[in-house]
């Protein structure tokens, strides 16, 4: 086969992106109404009786934490459901045997979960300003992190459903690690009001550099340098696809 083969790319993220019109509801009424929750508790409960972050209204600080967490859980489950319900169902040997190649598979089951993922989170972000007034001073930046992101973590959600061999595996890296890891990243607090030893340690949390870049986008500021928050982002992005090249290399899961 040679040239690339757009066709089989559109095909497969058409697919993609009518099964999620087929879950409106889970994939997009659902994660809003989350998120209002959030906001009505977080926000309107809590938020009242905080003080401002560092000069920002509490109700708006938490919007970009609140985006994110969206934005990591949905783009993983997008990617990796897209993927493993080939396996489950084992058309995932004629996907392998069409003249489609693994990066052109890749691209159509990953940029149908980002793009589900960068939707989802402008329409947050507009339920958001229902709620809470917000100013984006970056808007540029702000939708760099909401692409970026969305692709990463997809290529990070593909990585979970070829390994996942049933559904508990499928939803236990969201449900028992990135959403701990996202409320411990800094999504509803600044982690400079966290004692010098806990701040130390949450530097570790690689979401603390999701969350404060792309709360730099919307207020200029952050709890580490958008430089980190881009180069972090930009480097688990190829992580993942040097790890999706080496599965497609070695046929890991993909051909049992």
């Amino acid at each position: 086969m040679t040239g690339f083969n757009a066709h089989g790319v559109w095909a497969i993220y058409r697919f993609e992106m009518a099964r999620a019109l087929r879950t409106l509801w889970q994939s997009v009424a659902t994660p809003v109404i989350t998120t209002s929750l959030y906001f009505v508790v977080f926000g309107g409960a809590i938020g009242s009786r905080m003080q401002s972050v560092d000069g920002v209204g509490y109700g708006s600080f938490i919007v970009p934490g609140l985006i994110m967490l969206s934005l990591l859980t949905q783009s993983i489950s997008n990617a990796s459901i897209g993927i493993y319900f080939p396996k489950f169902t084992g058309t995932i040997y004629e996907l392998l045997s069409a003249p489609v190649s693994a990066m052109e598979m890749v691209l159509g089951y990953v940029g149908a979960a980002a793009t589900k993922s960068v939707i989802l989170g402008l329409i947050i972000l507009a339920t958001a300003m229902l709620f809470v007034d917000l100013p984006i001073k970056h808007p540029l930046m702000m939708l760099a992190f909401l692409v970026l992101t969305s692709i990463a973590f997809s290529l990070f959600g593909f990585i979970i459903g070829v390994w996942a061999k049933g559904f508990e595996q499928l939803n236990f890296v969201p449900a028992l690690l990135i959403t701990p890891l996202t409320f411990l990243g800094g999504a509803f607090y600044s982690i400079d009001m966290l004692p010098p030893v806990w701040r130390t340690v949450s530097l570790f949390n690689p979401v603390v550099y999701l969350v404060s870049g792309f709360r730099w986008s919307f207020f200029g500021q952050g709890d580490v340098g958008v430089g980190a928050s881009l180069a972090f982002t930009f480097a688990f992005l190829l992580a993942c696809l040097g790890v999706i090249a080496w599965i497609f290399k070695t046929g890991y899961r993909m051909k049992e």
